[in-house]
């Protein structure tokens, strides 16, 4: 396949396309948690360990900007803000449950015990 360019990155691959959308050390925790219901800033902010509010906020803006979260405020006193998951979101749980199920089966061939 030839390179490509994409939002003025040169890419060698589709792989590495991928990978940068859904890759890096947050997204895919994030999506692992909006699969199956709304999650709110904060609930996302306890639940990932070491996240700073920095790069939940970076994370979360870049997946709402690909396509695969979607942003909802609710008119509140105060505000309510929650993230859903999108079908795009939900073609990316299928490749992150394969690499999630890899993973697994790979700590335990080098013989590291799942916490």
């Amino acid at each position: 396949m030839p390179d490509f360019v994409s939002d003025k990155h040169l890419f060698h691959n589709p792989v590495e396309f991928a990978l940068s959308k859904i890759g890096g050390t947050y997204k895919m925790p994030i999506l692992w948690r909006v699969k199956d219901k709304a999650w709110r800033y904060s609930e996302l902010s306890n639940s990932i360990p070491h996240i700073s509010d920095r790069m939940l906020s970076k994370n979360l803006k870049e997946l709402l900007e690909d396509g695969f979260i979607t942003k909802e405020i609710f008119p509140e006193v105060p505000p309510r803000t929650e993230y859903n998951i999108t079908e795009r979101g939900r073609k990316a749980i299928e490749i992150i449950t394969v690499l999630r199920n890899y993973g697994l089966n790979l700590m335990k061939d080098f013989g590291i015990e799942e916490k």
